[in-house]
Parts: structure tokens; C-alpha cells; sequence
């Protein structure tokens, strides 16, 4: 029996959407296919306490050996999905379902001159419309739901015969949950009318009769008959939730194959899900690394050309459709050859609207989760982390391991609001406690190499000046007492910052005060910068400035992910399997994100900015007291000091600094100290 540890997804790997898992057993057979509305808290269950659960579940994680998912749009889609691949496996610990029911489907029995709505199991009749599958909770409350706004006969042939013959309908009849055609209140034509409509409502076509109802509500309001009006607003509610859309399963007639695809420069991930007969018959997945400088189109090319061609197994004879995110390059002879394949027509076609476009945006979410479950498991192996950090040592020809890493981008929109970003990898893992951001004003702010080059002065003063005061005070302590060393203090601080921790960062500025030991005295074997060779070479003359020359700077540029050097004419081309290629993406795009989150904060807090913001002594109390008085800044500034106090709580001395500051021009805040969120203390004065 399998240890569940051996084969336990980490927490984080698994979404928190809703969806369908499978157990699989050391053969590759699924032993067990469950749902879930958190697919994450569901798991976690399994591998929690195993000698806690059940004696069925306990002897199923045991006999298993992996664990996959598939993440669907609603609980809905999981329980369909979960019900065919349980027909599709027959899974051996699926014991609950293994009874001589199936799940229940809604029925309309279009073949009866008196349509009959109904709830059926096992197989399915000529001349009968069917829905579902539910639960059977759910599709009696359904049916009920409808039965409101489509009062379609539900009565057995039994109940009709009788009140037809007695001349008084049953009980649905005086409730209005039946239009009583045993009775003559509805002909056949408008009863069979009113069943069409019931299943073109289940078939998908919901806004047509809920934006009929709000028109009818609507109308009613007009005439005041708010009773009506009410009745008709819990009708729409109720068919609202009654509608979930079904991206899981599709008209019968259906067959496709339905391909999506989420890449980023150097990979590939692909799903595609096997749909027959309207449901989903298989699902599979690939990622595939871009060794040559694919496009999408082209990239969907060679999918096709595998998945049909060199692989035999396509679950099946090719479908009549294929589906696919973009238009395949040849997508004309690539029709031609799969049509060959299957002997008859092949469609290739991209949803554009509808069930299948639906569908297809299910796909790609896997799709994207799987890269991300993929670079999330890539990263985290210990093994392709050294190799990766060995890759890029020796590519870059450098003579010290990279130990630490920092990685510094600069974000504005045409020159406004600048901001730079540092990250920090060390051990080629994120070490997000030692996250910087910097605002850049001033002449700084002209240019990105101007700006690169601030930054990288910034933080290097820093250093220097904490080296030096890590000098002094070890000159001056006590032999018996030595002092702390700054790799301790940023031990320390690594061992607070992990991978759950929210990212604790500072926003720096210019000071000539030193910063505390420890935020900045660690330095980087390796400076990357994004961008090419004017980023880098501004970042070089940074250091080479302050007489930094134990660090290493390189920059990667964005369009053909080209490694630039200082003072080099040719960039280092890594090749694009390289895992030390990816370590510096995976690098660059991370402080591409954080740049990008403090720009829209400093934009959203500029767009908000008052002239009196930077008044000292005026807090927001005041401020608003001030402009409730006045009515707008404009006054404020014509008032005279005499004017000003009268407004609540300004008194001579604020009157005066009020003005004093108008006087000056003043309409921007002074710079804040910079403070370490986490701990609240102050960096800089």
C-alpha cells in the first residue's frame, strides 16, 4: 500500500475552484473520481489525518498513488462532469454510485399529445427531451421553480384520465403550477407552445424569457399592481438561479475536441477535452517547451499534427469538429489531411459565442493553471533550482556563486509617477521580506537609464554606509562581546519572511541618515536589470560611482530574451531550454509585477491629492472642517487669517501656516519617512 505522503499535492499547487478529482491507482487506473466546491479544502481533507478517515477512504488514498484535478466554471459543471467520467471509469471505491439508479434527469415528453414534464432515470426514451443530470434535490426544486413560469402538465396519465373525466383539474390546476389542458383551459397547439418553451429555457435560452418577464413586471409597476409586479420579480430570481449555465455538457449531437493553450516565452501548456455525444468523454494535457520561436498559430499546427498524427490515441475516431483557441497556420490543408485521417469532413473552427465558446474558456482555464502548477513545481525543485543557478553562473562566466540575487525594474506612464522595484531570489527562491520599492522624483524621473541609474545609487549608498557603520562598531565593541554579523541579522529576516508571509516591503528615499543594519547590508552577487544595454550600462556606472566592484550586473531584455553585460557590443544568448534562462524570467517578470503594483498605487493616491495635504497640522478632521466652512480650496486661500479661524478647530497658529503655505506656492505633500510595514518602524528621517 502507497504512503498518501508520497503523492500529496502541496497546498498551494491546488486551486481553490470548483471541480472534479481522480485518484489513480501505480497502473494508471482511476480508482475514485469525486467534486469538490474547493477543490483545495476537499484535498487537503484526504491527506490531513489519513488515519482519521473513514475505512473506505482509508483504504483509498492508500491504494492510490497520484492525484489529479480538473478545474470547472460551478458546482453544477463538477457534478455533471463527475458523473460522466464515474460512467466513463467506473472507478472501484465509487461505491455510492454503483445502485441500480442512475442520476435523475428533467424530461419533456414531446411525443404525447399533452406534453409532460417529469423527473426520469435509467434509459433514455424516443421522443423525450431530457436535462440535467441533478441531484435529486435539486431537480425537484427545479422543476417546481418552472413549473411557476411554465405551467406545463406534470401528472401521470392516471391523474389526467380522471379529472379529463370529472371535469375538474387536480390540485397543480388551482395553484397555477398547471395550465390544465384535462380540462380545456389551454388547447393542445398553446400547450404544446408552452412545453417548447420550457425546453428552449433549459436548451440555453434563458434571456429571452427573463427579459420578457422584466418587461411584464415592468408594466405592471406602471399600473400599479405591485402584488403582480412582485410575483413577477420572484419569478425572475427564481429562474436566474434555476439557469446556471452548463459549460460541461453540450447539445447530444455533439463531438469535438476542443483545444486551448496558455504560453508565455519559453513554454507551452495545452489542454484539450475529449466531448462526445455532448459530454465529456476525456481530457488531456501537455507542456511543451518552445524550442523554436514558435507563433500561436504555428504552435497549433504541430499540436494538431501530433495529437492526430503521430499519436494513435485520440480517444476515440476523430471528431467532426475541432476546436481551437486561434486559426491554425495551412489551417485549409490541415482540414484536408484530418478529413483524410477520419474519412469525412473535419471542421476547424474558433467559438467565437455560445455553449462551445463557453466550454473552450473552461479549457483554457486549465490550461493556465497547469503552466502555473508546472512553473510553481519546477520552481520549487531543489534540484533544477542548483542547476539553474549553475547554468547562469557558468553562461555569464562568473567567479562567485549566486547566492542572492536582485532584480530591478522602473515603472511610470509617460513620466509620471515613477517608481522602481527591487526583488531578491536567494538560493533561487523569493525572498519576499527583502522586496524594495523606490519613487523616483526629480531630474531622476526624466529617463529609464536616469532613473536606473538612482536606484542603484540609492541602494548601494546604503550598503556602503551600513558596511561602514558594521565596521565601526565592531572596532568599538568589546573583544569578550563581538558583534552581531549582518548575515545573522538577515538570517533573522529570512526566516520571518516565508512563502505564505504577505510581502513586507519598504519605500525608499533620498536621506543622508543612514538606514538601520540589516535592510540593506546584505549585498547581491548578481544585479538584473530589465532592459538592454542602456539599462545596464547605467547601472554599471552606478556602482562603478560609489566603488561598488564585487557585483555583477546584467540586464535582460524583454524581446528576443537577450542576457546583456556592461560595456558589451553582443548579448549572451542562453538557449531557450536553458532553466538558467528561465530563473532570470521568472526573476524579471516578478519585479516587472511589484513595479507595476506601487505604480497604480501612487497613481490612484495622486489622482486623490488636495492643495492642503501637505499643510503641517492640518489632519483630515480639520481639512474637512475647513472645506465644509469655505466650500471650496480656492476660498481658503483668499481668506484672511481672522476668516480661517472661524472655521472648527483652526486656531491662530494653523490660520498661519495655512496661509503661510499658500503664500509659498506649496501644493504638494513634503516626502514621508519610509516605514517598514511589518514592523512599523521608521527607516528614514
Amino acid at each position: 500500500m502507497a504512503n498518501p505522503a508520497s503523492y500529496r499535492p502541496r497546498t498551494g499547487e491546488i486551486p481553490v475552484n470548483p471541480g472534479v478529482y481522480r485518484f489513480r491507482d501505480p497502473h494508471g487506473r482511476v480508482i475514485y473520481v469525486g467534486k469538490a466546491k474547493n477543490l483545495r479544502s476537499r484535498l487537503n481533507s484526504y491527506f490531513a489525518n489519513p488515519a482519521g478517515l473513514p475505512a473506505k477512504t482509508y483504504a483509498m488514498v492508500h491504494a492510490a498513488s497520484s492525484v489529479e484535478w480538473t478545474v470547472v466554471g460551478s458546482e453544477l459543471e463538477s457534478l455533471q462532469l463527475e458523473f460522466t467520467w464515474i460512467k466513463e471509469f467506473k472507478p472501484r471505491f465509487n461505491v455510492v454510485f454503483r445502485d441500480d439508479k442512475t442520476y435523475p434527469y428533467l424530461a419533456v415528453t414531446l411525443s404525447e399529445k399533452y406534453p409532460r414534464v417529469q423527473v426520469l432515470r435509467g434509459d433514455k426514451r424516443k421522443g423525450t427531451r431530457y436535462f440535467g443530470p441533478y441531484t435529486a434535490g435539486a431537480i425537484r426544486e427545479t422543476m417546481d421553480t418552472l413549473l411557476r413560469v411554465f405551467p406545463v402538465r406534470s401528472c401521470s396519465a392516471g391523474v389526467f384520465k380522471r379529472a379529463e373525466a370529472s371535469g375538474r383539474p387536480c390540485l397543480l390546476g388551482y395553484i397555477d403550477k398547471c395550465s390544465a389542458p384535462c380540462v380545456g383551459r389551454i388547447s393542445p397547439q398553446d400547450h404544446r407552445a408552452l412545453a417548447e418553451d420550457f425546453c428552449a429555457f433549459m436548451g440555453g435560452e434563458a434571456k429571452r424569457f427573463t427579459a420578457k418577464l422584466e418587461k411584464q413586471m415592468q408594466a405592471a409597476v406602471a399600473e400599479l399592481d405591485y402584488e403582480h409586479a412582485a410575483r413577477l420579480r420572484d419569478d425572475i430570481t427564481a429562474l436566474r438561479k434555476v439557469f446556471e449555465r452548463n459549460a460541461v455538457v453540450l447539445a447530444e449531437e455533439t463531438d469535438a475536441d476542443i483545444f486551448a493553450l496558455h504560453e508565455d516565452e519559453l513554454e507551452a501548456a495545452v489542454q484539450v477535452f475529449h466531448v462526445r455525444g455532448g459530454r465529456i468523454r476525456g481530457q488531456r494535457g501537455w507542456v511543451v517547451e518552445k524550442v523554436e520561436d514558435f507563433s500561436t498559430p504555428d504552435l497549433v499546427e504541430h499540436l494538431l499534427q501530433q495529437v492526430y498524427g503521430e499519436d494513435g490515441d485520440t480517444h476515440g475516431r476523430l471528431p467532426r469538429e475541432v476546436l481551437v483557441p486561434v486559426e491554425p497556420s495551412n489551417a485549409g490543408d490541415l482540414a484536408e489531411w484530418l478529413a483524410g485521417i477520419r474519412g469525412a469532413k473535419v471542421d476547424i473552427r474558433v467559438p467565437q459565442r455560445g455553449d462551445k465558446a463557453a466550454l473552450m474558456s473552461t479549457v483554457r482555464e486549465n490550461a493556465e493553471h497547469a503552466l502555473r502548477l508546472h512553473k510553481t513545481r519546477r520552481a520549487g525543485d531543489l534540484t533544477v533550482r542548483s542547476q539553474a543557478l549553475q547554468e547562469l553562473q557558468e553562461a555569464l562566466d562568473l567567479p562567485v556563486a549566486l547566492l542572492r540575487i536582485e532584480c530591478y525594474d522602473v515603472s511610470h506612464v509617460q513620466g509620471t509617477n515613477v517608481v522602481a522595484s527591487m526583488v531578491v531570489v536567494e538560493d533561487g527562491l523569493p525572498k519576499k521580506s527583502d522586496y524594495r520599492k523606490f519613487a523616483i522624483t526629480g531630474p531622476a524621473a526624466s529617463d529609464d537609464t536616469a532613473a536606473m541609474h538612482d536606484v542603484l545609487t540609492r541602494r548601494f549608498r546604503y550598503y556602503l554606509q551600513d558596511k561602514t557603520a558594521q565596521v565601526t562598531e565592531a572596532a568599538l565593541a568589546p573583544a569578550a562581546v563581538p558583534a552581531p554579523a549582518a548575515g545573522e541579522e538577515a538570517a533573522g529576516e529570512e526566516a520571518a519572511g516565508t512563502e505564505h508571509a504577505p510581502e513586507t516591503t519598504t519605500t525608499v528615499d533620498d536621506s543622508t541618515t543612514p538606514a538601520p543594519r540589516s535592510k540593506f547590508a546584505y549585498p547581491p552577487n548578481l544585479v538584473v536589470v530589465d532592459g538592454g544595454k542602456p539599462q545596464v550600462n547605467a547601472a554599471a556606472r552606478a556602482l562603478a560611482d560609489l566603488g561598488v566592484d564585487d557585483v555583477y550586473v546584467v540586464g535582460l531584455a524583454k524581446r528576443l530574451e537577450e542576457v546583456w553585460l556592461p560595456d558589451s557590443d553582443f548579448p549572451v544568448i542562453l538557449p531557450r531550454t536553458s532553466q538558467g534562462l528561465y530563473l532570470l524570467q521568472r526573476i524579471r517578470d516578478e519585479a516587472h509585477r511589484f513595479a507595476i503594483t506601487f505604480h497604480r498605487q501612487k497613481r490612484g493616491k495622486a489622482m486623490t491629492v488636495s492643495a492642503l495635504d501637505a499643510v503641517p497640522g492640518l489632519g483630515a478632521a480639520k481639512r474637512k472642517a475647513l472645506l465644509a466652512h469655505f466650500g471650496s480650496v480656492k476660498a481658503i486661500k483668499a481668506a484672511t487669517a481672522a476668516e480661517l479661524t472661524g472655521a472648527n478647530g483652526v486656531g491662530p497658529a494653523l490660520a498661519g501656516a495655512i496661509m503661510a503655505h499658500f503664500a509659498a506656492g506649496g501644493t504638494e505633500a513634503p516626502d514621508l519617512p519610509a516605514i517598514n510595514m511589518t514592523t512599523g518602524e521608521i527607516l528614514e528621517t
